[in-house]
């Protein structure tokens, strides 16, 4: 009996742990709630924390002051972990965004786009942008912050044996990456495939799932409604969290960009949590 009992224990304990850990795996991009936050930034802060989740990926303030900002995310025990990180303000001010990320606590920072002309993509712009990512992430580290960056599609033109989205990946010595796995589905990328070639390089993953039968598209152009519920369109969410626990990711970062994000928002983070419970 007494075994039984302890076994029951160490199994409970297990579950506490384990479900502590998820919630703060989960987080959300902010620009999700980008149509309510136009106006109800409080409200819209309030569903956040209603659906139990704790991180947020932002940094900016909505119209709010920052310090009354900061006190709102304060009074409804949320955090900022994810800034922002312009590609010209990388080039112009980078500690700008270091200042940013710090006034939050946020230990992360996302550079979202590399400017081109639109389908054209180019080797030599990839090369401009590891050289700016490895120049400021090293000033990033120093200050404590993770530069990450986010693929958009149109980095899948063939290079040599794979993409130029390769390229910046195995040239990557002072950033690291937070992959949207739509956008890298779009472009014609295989998001888990990547993960598990790459598994060190993304502490952040934007889960966002694609609509079966929606078009791909190679210059980070796309139809916003055809965000779905996790779990229900073509990319395979269930497969990028398992490697992504696997792998150490982070942040498990939600984005909704549809008009139907209110009501999706918490259906997938009933879905992250079902699949990290599973063994």
């Amino acid at each position: 009996m007494k075994k039984k009992i302890f076994k029951l224990s160490l199994l409970i304990s297990a579950i506490l742990i384990s479900a502590n850990l998820h919630a703060q795996e989960i987080a959300l991009q902010l620009y999700s709630l980008r149509e309510q936050m136009k106006t109800d930034v409080s409200g819209s802060h309030q569903l956040v924390a209603d659906w139990g989740i704790k991180n947020l990926e932002g940094g900016g303030t909505y119209g709010m002051a920052q310090k009354e900002y900061k006190k709102m995310l304060k009074a409804l025990d949320l955090s900022i972990v994810a800034v922002g990180a312009d590609y010209n303000k990388l080039k112009e001010n980078p500690q700008e965004i270091i200042d940013n990320a710090k006034a939050y606590g946020a230990k992360y920072a996302t550079c979202f786009w590399i400017p081109h002309t639109s389908g054209n993509f180019s080797f030599k712009e990839a090369m401009e942008a590891v050289e700016l990512f490895n120049k400021t992430g090293k000033m990033f580290k120093d200050a404590g912050i993770t530069l990450t960056y986010h693929p958009h599609g149109y980095e899948f033109k063939t290079h040599g044996d794979g993409f130029l989205f390769d390229y910046i990946l195995e040239n990557a010595r002072n950033f690291d990456f937070n992959m949207d796995v739509f956008w890298v589905q779009m472009g014609g990328g295989d998001p888990l495939a990547i993960m598990k070639k790459y598994p060190s390089k993304f502490p952040l993953l934007h889960l966002k799932d694609r609509a079966h039968g929606t078009p791909g598209s190679s210059d980070g152009s796309g139809n916003v409604e055809t965000n779905v519920v996790l779990g229900t369109g073509d990319v395979d969410i269930k497969g990028l969290i398992k490697q992504a626990q696997k792998s150490g990711t982070k942040y498990l970062i939600i984005e909704d960009e549809s008009s139907r994000s209110v009501e999706q928002i918490p259906q997938s983070v009933a879905y992250i949590k079902k699949v990290m419970a599973e063994k």
